[in-house]
């Protein structure tokens, strides 16, 4: 397996449950960087719930953000990518404000919602930076939309589709997001790898959610966790073991390293 380039996934691929990342998946990106390989973070996560884990692991690679709709740099942070959602915003709050759903909007100047929750209070303790706004989302005065996420509680299918014409939709179990259309992390890898000069089929993806499954089919090769639901599964071409059990550091000690040692001898 000729890999050039990793892109990894944070929440249920390369963080544990608790947040944190396992000695173990550390100790396997560490002997990937040494062969030379690089290696990205790609993440709904926002920059400043992304960038502590990037330099805890040490990397020097770009940050892929919101699903793809930002792309950081890794020494100074400043968005060097951003692709923006235009939605009918009078027909968005209409569907969603009188309803009981939490609505997070991620602007390129911060975060805006309807409520907080322990997410968000999790996020303004790892990112240093509280919502820019809470409360009736109508009144805010927000531009430059990076992603909508509206989180209903429950699979909301019919509800998300209303907007599959002006925006890119993730379904999720508690409810949706909405991003520029054509946006993904797939999209932000492929204009990764053109400035690197790395080929698609020099690149592994591993994830575990639906905001992956455009990686994992496109990407030379693609790695499901465990963990994640069987429509995952199905797009990727492996299956290694799950987040909790450091699914990420099994495949690439299985496949990537013994690949490299191999090539070796």
């Amino acid at each position: 397996m000729n890999v050039r380039a990793i892109f990894i996934d944070m929440d249920g691929t390369l963080l544990k449950a608790s947040n944190i990342i396992s000695r173990r998946n550390l100790e396997a990106i560490y002997r990937l960087m040494n062969q030379g390989v690089k290696v990205f973070l790609a993440t709904g996560r926002q920059y400043e719930v992304t960038a502590p884990y990037h330099k805890e692991i040490g990397l020097r690679t770009p940050m892929i953000c919101l699903n793809g709709a930002a792309i950081h740099g890794a020494e100074t942070g400043k968005a060097i990518q951003m692709k923006t959602v235009q939605l009918n915003e009078e027909r968005f709050h209409y569907l969603t404000a009188e309803k009981p759903y939490n609505v997070i909007i991620h602007t390129a100047n911060g975060l805006y919602c309807k409520e907080t929750n322990e997410e968000i209070d999790y996020w303004t303790k790892v990112g240093q930076i509280p919502p820019r706004y809470i409360g009736d989302l109508r009144q805010a005065n927000y531009q430059d939309v990076l992603k909508y996420s509206v989180r209903t509680g429950a699979p909301s299918p019919e509800l998300s589709a209303l907007f599959s014409k002006e925006a890119e939709v993730v379904n999720w179990d508690d409810g949706f997001e909405l991003l520029a259309p054509h946006v993904s992390k797939w999209s932000a890898i492929k204009s990764l790898l053109r400035a690197y000069r790395i080929s698609p089929n020099e690149a592994v993806a591993i994830g575990d959610g639906p905001n992956d499954i455009e990686m994992l089919r496109h990407a030379g090769t693609g790695v499901a966790m465990r963990n994640a639901s069987d429509e995952v599964k199905e797009a990727a071409d492996f299956v290694t073991g799950h987040h909790e059990n450091d699914g990420l550091a099994e495949f690439i000690e299985r496949y990537l390293l013994k690949s490299f040692e191999s090539n070796v001898i």
